[in-house]
């Protein structure tokens, strides 16, 4: 089977998912976005907000806009380079941060997809995607614009973890933004190897 026939039918599984509460409250799942067949890196973010949960699409309120940005500055196409997930398919309620069951609930269908989309690079969009993948003794920013081994189903691959577009609107400094763009250049350099 091709990756797209293999995404349709995992996208088709989540879509009856009731393996958590936020199940119940769900608009829409929000699966992914971008080319499953050109991607070659994962970004994936904390949790559906309420756009994303009105749209079915990760990344398209004020945060997606300005990683749209981040992203187009440095020359990454968000619609052939990037495949685009959350940990958690459905929005929490108030946009809080998604509960370890919540999470592990999605777990299978995060990994299928990384299995299935086999990317080069798998990027950790703020903190909570990173505490998903990498046990973090550190503080993020001590670990941001790393390089990192992520081990999944005895399967090695290359981790990034960047600061999340939300976080740099409402509290960061220049110099933070700065970090996110030599990160996203970083980033470039490696899918394009």
């Amino acid at each position: 089977m091709n990756k797209t026939s293999l995404i349709d039918e995992l996208k088709k599984e989540c879509e009856v998912c009731q393996d958590c509460e936020l199940g119940k409250t769900r608009t829409n799942i929000v699966f992914s976005s971008g080319d499953e067949n050109t991607a070659k890196a994962i970004l994936i973010g904390e949790a559906p907000g309420a756009n994303e949960d009105l749209t079915g699409t990760p990344f398209v309120g004020k945060a997606g806009k300005f990683l749209d940005k981040l992203l187009e500055e440095v020359g990454i196409s968000r619609e052939k380079d990037l495949y685009i997930i959350n940990t958690v398919k459905c929005r929490p309620p108030k946009n809080r941060v998604p509960a370890k069951a919540e999470k592990d609930a999605c777990r299978n269908f995060l990994i299928r997809q990384i299995e299935i989309i086999n990317p080069k690079l798998l990027i950790f969009c703020g903190n909570t995607a990173l505490k998903s993948f990498v046990s973090n003794k550190g503080s993020f920013s001590s670990v941001r614009g790393n390089l990192l081994e992520v081990i999944l189903n005895e399967k090695a691959y290359k981790g990034i973890a960047i600061y999340h577009p939300s976080y740099l609107m409402q509290y960061a400094t220049k110099e933070q933004i700065e970090m996110t763009k030599d990160d996203l250049s970083q980033i470039k350099s490696i899918i394009e190897e």
